[in-house]
């Protein structure tokens, strides 16, 4: 079984783009914000909101960086990192609020569940049309360092025999990443999900 979520492109990107950023704090530690800008132009796209204060049908790569400016109060990138799940509920909470949405709501999935628990929200969510952040901070594999310390997106999964594959969006590009792995980071301090609600887009 595979589901993958509609995104959206910035010309030839796949979504948005950390490296654009000139300001170099939003370029080095901007994720957090960026996958809220991400999940905010997908909700406007796909679930009606209106948090994108731009042309959300003609997306550009100037207006994005306008946009991720917007946001950077609200997660503003620090040299500790937005390293849990709290920081990133709070910011982005209160930016739906200052900008009239009181309709989604956010709940934490703790790294320190289980992988199986993890895999079950994630369908949940893919099953309901909404995307998933997902902070990940150290791991043992050196395959996942790029990921390391860092916010992305997951918009689809597809389960094999012996594995659950999810799509993980950063950097204008995506990746299917096994949950499994992604999960057991091997340290006992872990990120994990961000699950949105919204009786509205049940």
């Amino acid at each position: 079984m595979k589901k993958e979520l509609d995104y959206f492109r910035i010309g030839n990107t796949y979504g948005g783009n950390q490296d654009w950023f000139p300001d170099f704090m939003m370029k080095i530690g901007g994720c957090a914000a960026l996958t809220a800008c991400d999940s905010c132009i997908c909700l406007d796209l796909y679930k009606g909101t209106t948090l994108y204060p731009f042309d959300i049908q003609h997306l550009t790569q100037k207006d994005y960086i306008r946009f991720g400016m917007l946001m950077k109060p609200y997660l503003r990138p620090r040299w500790s990192g937005i390293d849990t799940l709290e920081i990133y509920m709070e910011g982005f909470g209160q930016f739906l609020t200052d900008h009239g949405c009181t309709a989604i709501g956010m709940r934490p999935l703790y790294g320190n569940r289980s992988a199986a628990e993890a895999e079950s929200a994630l369908k949940g969510q893919i099953d309901k049309g909404l995307p998933v952040p997902c902070l990940l901070l150290k791991h043992k594999k050196r395959s996942f360092k790029d990921y390391e310390w860092h916010w992305f997106l997951l918009t689809g999964y597809e389960v094999l025999q012996h594995a659950c594959m999810v799509k993980a969006v950063t950097y204008g590009g995506r990746e299917w990443l096994d949950l499994g792995e992604l999960w057991d980071t091997g340290f006992q301090r872990r990120g994990g999900l961000v699950v949105y609600s919204d009786h509205s887009f049940s």
